[in-house]
Parts: structure tokens; sequence; C-alpha cells
């Protein structure tokens, strides 16, 4: 276990850069929460199959659903190389997405980027949560960070134009 985790870290000020380690499944879940958690309009997420993500978790769509319901220009975008976990087993965030389709968009990566291993997420170009490997929980947060955030909101995006939308907010794939 970490000694530096996102769970034992004192409250920083307002605006100061923050960074946690996190090593085992439960400090990656509160590390995602410490990102939602933070002031932001844009989370985006890359995962190989966001299964660590707890999709279908009440807790965690009730998050989202407030990040999305507090704004009308709040978006969320993933990206998956497999919805399949998704769409068998997450039926509260196949929900949500039918509630905001217009505010949440899930796609499917090419088969050209299919090798890509690790898992992040990235709030605006400030805030970030990052696993080098995905199959692993050991991985970082930073909060406040615009450098090293922009740095994995750009690769989001490179990610995003080698994908195509994956999961459709109705059955009809419409």
């Amino acid at each position: 276990m970490s000694t530096d985790n996102t769970q034992a870290q004192p409250p920083a000020a307002e605006g100061a850069t923050r960074y946690s380690r996190f090593d085992t499944g439960a400090e990656f879940q509160q590390a995602i929460e410490t990102l939602l958690d933070q002031p932001g309009r844009e989370l985006r997420i890359f995962d190989p199959d966001m299964q660590a993500f707890r999709l279908n978790s009440p807790e965690r769509i009730t998050r989202l659903e407030h990040f999305l319901q507090a704004s009308r220009t709040h978006r969320l975008y993933l990206v998956v190389h497999d919805p399949g976990h998704i769409v068998r087993s997450c039926p509260r965030m196949l929900l949500l997405l039918s509630h905001f389709s217009h505010a949440i968009q899930i796609n499917r990566t090419d088969d050209s980027i299919r090798e890509l291993q690790d898992s992040f997420a990235v709030f605006d170009d400030r805030h970030y949560l990052r696993r080098p490997v995905a199959r692993f929980f050991r991985g970082s947060i930073g909060v406040n960070d615009e450098t090293e955030a922009r740095v994995m909101r750009s690769r989001f995006m490179e990610i995003w134009a080698a994908s195509f939308p994956g999961v459709s907010s109705t059955t009809a794939g419409l």
C-alpha cells in the first residue's frame, strides 16, 4: 500500500497543485471521487473496457448525473477498445446515456490503436487520473496541474480522432 495516497493527503490550498499515488482498487476509486469533486466542464476518459470505473455503481452514476445536470455545457466523453462491458453490464450507464444523449458520447477505438494498454481520465485542462497499465490499479492523480493535464487532454484527442461511435443511446443504434 502506498504511503502517499489520496485518502491520506491533507487538503491543499484552493488552486494549489496536488499529486497523489494509488496502488489498490479502493485507492483508485477514491482517486476517481477526488477527480469528480473538482470543478470542470468536460470529463474525458480512455480505458480499454471501463470495468474499473464502475459505471454501473448507483453512487458513480449519481455523481455523473449531478455533474451533467450542473450545466447544459457539461460533457462526458468515453473511449474504449471494447464497449461490451458497458453494453452488457452497465444498464445504469446506458440509462444515463439515454437521458443525456446530448452530453455523453461513447466511442470505440479503431483497430490501429487497440494495442494501447493505459487508462486515464482528464477533467478540463487542469486535473487528471492515470494508470500506466489498465489491468493494474497503480497510478496517480494530479489536481490543478495544467501542464500535465493539457498533455493528457491532447493525447485523449489523438485517441478520439482514431475512434468512432461505439455505444448508442437507443437499441436500434440510431
